[in-house]
């Protein structure tokens, strides 16, 4: 097989939550521990950061590799879901895997992993450490996939735990309360592990106060230490309003672990890291200037938590830019999709669409449902096709945004 015919196969041998959604999910880890067991605890020859929540947990894990790489360590990072290409979701010092390896591991190790049927999630996992172990990676950051307790990740014991937030996502997998998705997430926090948490509510704060303590594990809440100065956030190279408390979360995350890791980390870098995240780690997606006449931004935000942000955001920038509003705009079916609808300019002019997944909401559907929220617009089969249309429409001095899903932005970007 060839890299295209390999990804075609791992996406149908091994149900992908980004192709099919709840299908893909597995509840356990028998296959995480199987496979692990058979490429012999590949987690165990390397440090390891853990992080979850619900929001921020890419920007977060990025920008903590920034910051060991800059530190001089050999870093992987670990994150999902991809925008453009399936290599972005493994990087050793912010390089993709090699497309060849991603075909090597499927042909060497298909007869063993077949008949567990993991999903794909499980797999990429599987790949994941094994090539992080290969490549003798001093430490990785690694993004949960789902929830915390139960994700394939859950197998690391790292040096560090962080938890960006909890609001409602993924509710039929984790809890529809605020203090039952808490509990999943808090799944990740480990025997005397240090955890910081980035921001809660009241029930949430219980939920991880008292599970630290059950596990004598040292607990931060970032919250009630404000790290960031108007320098450090205007040097951050993401973007939007959602950054600033990702930002403080990161810094009290570098803090705890400077102070607990037995590598040699100096904190005089982090300005350096906060500049040259996107370059060094190749994120992309969070607030993302594309061109600038017209400015075209797209985001990954992609559930009311992010968009009671995102929101303020493009009408700020829209004034900014003194021309009319365009939003390419799409969803997937497990979000609030009422609550954000709510949330968005009255005075847009929108390109709904849907991405190429079989969660995406379908446009004719979600252009009726914004209709009923009082939104105008017209709706377009492909991202592609939305996208053309609003750059067709748009003056020099208006402003296009395209977002709503992290899948019509990897749509839009490839």
């Amino acid at each position: 097989m060839n890299y295209s015919e390999t990804l075609q196969y791992l996406y149908t041998a091994a149900p992908a939550f980004e192709k099919v959604g709840a299908g893909a999910y597995k509840e356990g880890l028998s296959n995480t521990l199987a496979l692990d067991a058979h490429f012999d605890h590949p987690h165990q020859h390397f440090r390891t950061i853990h992080v979850a929540g619900t929001n921020g947990k890419g920007s977060t894990s990025h920008t903590l590799a920034a910051f060991l790489q800059l530190c001089g360590y050999r870093v992987g990072l670990y994150t999902s879901p991809h925008l453009v290409d399936f290599s972005e979701r493994i990087r050793v010092n912010g390089e993709p895997i090699p497309q060849q390896y991603v075909i090597d591991f499927v042909e060497a190790e298909r007869d063993f992993f077949e008949p567990l049927y993991p999903s794909f999630f499980e797999l990429t996992t599987a790949m994941a450490f094994k090539y992080f172990a290969e490549q003798h990676v001093d430490i990785a950051v690694i993004e949960v996939g789902l929830g915390g307790r139960l994700d394939c990740t859950n197998i690391i014991t790292p040096q560090l735990s962080v938890i960006t937030n909890i609001s409602f996502d993924h509710t039929g997998f984790l809890g529809n309360t605020l203090s039952a998705i808490a509990s999943e997430k808090a799944g990740i926090i480990k025997p005397g592990v240090p955890v910081v948490i980035g921001e809660t509510t009241p029930e949430t704060r219980e939920v991880f106060a008292r599970k630290a303590a059950e596990l004598h594990a040292p607990i931060v809440f970032a919250e009630d230490l404000d790290m960031v100065t108007p320098s450090l956030l205007s040097a951050f190279a993401l973007k939007g309003g959602y950054q600033k408390a990702n930002l403080n979360t990161i810094l009290n995350a570098i803090d705890v672990f400077s102070k607990v890791t037995d590598l040699s980390v100096s904190q005089d870098v982090i300005p350096e890291a906060l500049t040259s995240v996107v370059t060094l780690t190749g994120l992309r997606g969070r607030w993302e200037v594309i061109q600038t006449s017209p400015l075209v931004i797209c985001d990954t935000g992609h559930n009311l938590a992010a968009w009671e942000y995102l929101a303020d955001d493009i009408r700020n920038a829209s004034r900014q830019c003194g021309g009319r509003l365009h939003i390419v705009f799409g969803m997937v079916d497990d979000k609030d999709v009422r609550g954000v609808l709510a949330l968005l300019p009255r005075d847009a002019e929108y390109y709904f669409t849907q991405a190429d997944t079989h969660r995406a909401i379908p446009s004719v559907t979600l252009a009726d449902m914004a209709k009923e929220s009082g939104l105008q617009g017209t709706a377009y089969p492909t991202v592609k096709e939305a996208y053309n249309a609003a750059l067709t429409a748009a003056t020099p001095d208006d402003f296009i945004f395209v977002g709503g899903s992290s899948y019509v932005v990897a749509d839009f970007l490839s």
